[in-house]
């Protein structure tokens, strides 16, 4: 039997953070490198690990979240191995350098702490659809994990004069140097969104990148962790 699951075993660490398959992220912890975790997401860890669920240094900045359109977050230290996941949806691991991401708040994992970040509401989408959309930037060189219900679809913005346009149920992170807008079309309503013949879009131009997930249904990414 030992020989049957050999292929799942941990794999020697190679970087900060990496995927053990599509659906799980590990993290090598060491004293001093901090991390930001979705709370509840840590499903495995090995050696000394401790967790400190919505930190007085994070309270202020993740209030925004506990409105139900995303998750607080917890800080791990310590030195070890930490394994995360997010109801088995595809982990996507970015290492930034001196470089910035917005990212849908239901669709953070984990990002190092040393990062600047804040939490920003999108503008524009509320107008028309009567709902809001929170992001988070994050800022710096570093470690980021994000969340795909699915294999995600990275669009690049820069390739032409076109605007891109994106359901917000499906957007999960785009460069901060875009250019934003909300659109209600009647016309698009088969073709983008699921709704009563209205589609609700966010509209995306100039350089950078949007990342795109296969699934236009968030019910199951706002479910309350304990």
């Amino acid at each position: 039997m030992n020989q049957q699951l050999a292929g799942f075993a941990p794999t020697p660490v190679v970087a900060r953070m990496e995927n053990h398959g599509r659906h799980m992220l590990k993290v090598a912890m060491a004293t001093g490198q901090d991390l930001y975790a979705r709370t509840g997401s840590v499903v495995s860890y090995e050696g000394f690990v401790q967790y400190e669920p919505n930190p007085p240094a994070v309270r202020q900045i993740a209030s925004q979240w506990v409105t139900g359109e995303g998750a607080p977050v917890m800080k791990c230290s310590g030195d070890g191995l930490l394994y995360l996941a997010d109801y088995g949806a595809d982990v996507v691991v970015i290492n930034l350098d001196n470089d910035a991401l917005s990212v849908n708040g239901t669709n953070l994992l984990a990002f190092d702490a040393h990062l600047q970040w804040g939490v920003e509401k999108v503008k524009g989408l509320a107008k028309l659809a009567g709902q809001g959309l929170w992001n988070v930037q994050i800022t710096g060189t570093g470690w980021v994990a994000l969340t795909s219900r699915g294999t995600p679809l990275v669009v690049d913005c820069g390739r032409g004069e076109d605007e891109t346009y994106v359901d917000p149920d499906a957007l999960v992170a785009w460069s901060p140097s875009l250019k934003v807008k909300g659109k209600r079309s009647f016309k698009a309503s088969s073709l983008i969104g699921r709704g009563s013949g209205e589609a609700y879009q966010m509209a995306f131009s100039g350089q950078g990148i949007v990342v795109v997930q296969p699934s236009e249904d968030s019910t199951d990414r706002l479910r309350v962790r304990g």
